[in-house]
């Protein structure tokens, strides 16, 4: 098995850098600094860069067919809309104004165009997290439940396996996405060693094969849609948090990173850490669906 590398485009030192989307009409691809309230966009062509600040935790984005994107923030779902150097926000509502010490993490839109995002524990102890689905018609629905950090989620190219991250149990489970979009058969695909750090988010290519980031681990592995480890990116930095596919043939697999939880010592041997990363794995991924609603 060989092991890629991977080239540091964007030197950010995010505390928290997550949620890495590319966005086809602008040739750019979009990530966030979840504890810096922070929204980035890097355009591969121009190697150009720009940042805004957001007046909310956000945590995930999705390309919007609207325009615009929908977001994953502490406080449930909203939509996103840039203006030049403002960023403004237009709450949804959110399934967990009960739960005032959790917020919500990763996100994805499936091929139909629902946005799937799951919910945390933001002091990382209580299994009080929970999967949603929002709906175009931007009604919500909670899906399962019983996790204390939610990542992924990620979608097999057919759109009918739902990959989903109970990250402190260091497990990957498989749903069975109906069209409607319930989910059946729920079944532990991956259980990591210790060895191999926390995972976290990831992606799937078009060969079905689902790339996964470690938190604590140093890098990505892709796996096969049978469990099987086929591929690795070993990285500079430790707290890898999420990935996906871009570039104008979907070939260049962009990386985000985190400094949160590094010691000044682990800072000093990992200068990169909280940057944007990318990789060539001679693989490409799936077009990004557009958010429906």
């Amino acid at each position: 098995m060989r092991e890629l590398s991977a080239e540091c485009v964007w030197p950010a030192g995010a505390t928290l850098g997550e949620g890495p989307v590319w966005v086809a009409r602008e040739r750019a691809v979009y990530w966030v600094d979840i504890k810096e309230y922070r929204l980035h966009r890097y355009i591969p062509e121009s190697r150009e860069r720009a940042s805004w600040r957001i007046n909310a935790q956000v945590s995930a984005l999705a390309p919007r067919a609207g325009g615009g994107f929908v977001c994953a923030t502490r406080d449930g779902f909203a939509l996103l809309f840039l203006d030049g150097g403002t960023a403004r926000l237009e709450m949804l509502g959110g399934p967990e104004g009960d739960l005032p010490g959790n917020r919500f993490n990763d996100g994805k839109t499936d091929a139909v165009g629902r946005f799937w995002a799951g919910s945390m524990d933001d002091g990382e102890r209580a299994p009080s997290g929970a999967l949603y689905r929002l709906d175009t018609d931007l009604r919500w629905q909670r899906l399962d439940a019983g996790y204390v950090i939610t990542n992924g989620p990620a979608f097999s190219p057919d759109g009918g396996t739902l990959y989903h991250t109970d990250t402190l149990r260091r497990r990957i489970y498989a749903f069975e996405v109906s069209d409607s979009g319930s989910l059946q058969n729920k079944r532990l695909f991956l259980q990591l060693p210790d060895s191999a750090g926390y995972p976290d988010g990831m992606t799937v290519d078009s060969e079905g094969c689902l790339w996964v980031c470690h938190w604590g681990g140093w890098g990505i592995s892709r796996f096969s849609p049978g469990g099987d480890v086929v591929g690795r990116i070993a990285l500079p930095v430790s707290n890898v948090t999420s990935c996906t596919f871009g570039g104008g043939g979907r070939d260049q697999l962009y990386i985000t990173s985190a400094r949160k939880g590094l010691s000044e010592a682990e800072l000093e041997r990992q200068p990169l850490a909280g940057g944007l990363f990318c990789c060539r794995p001679g693989v490409s991924g799936l077009e990004t669906p557009l958010f429906q609603g």
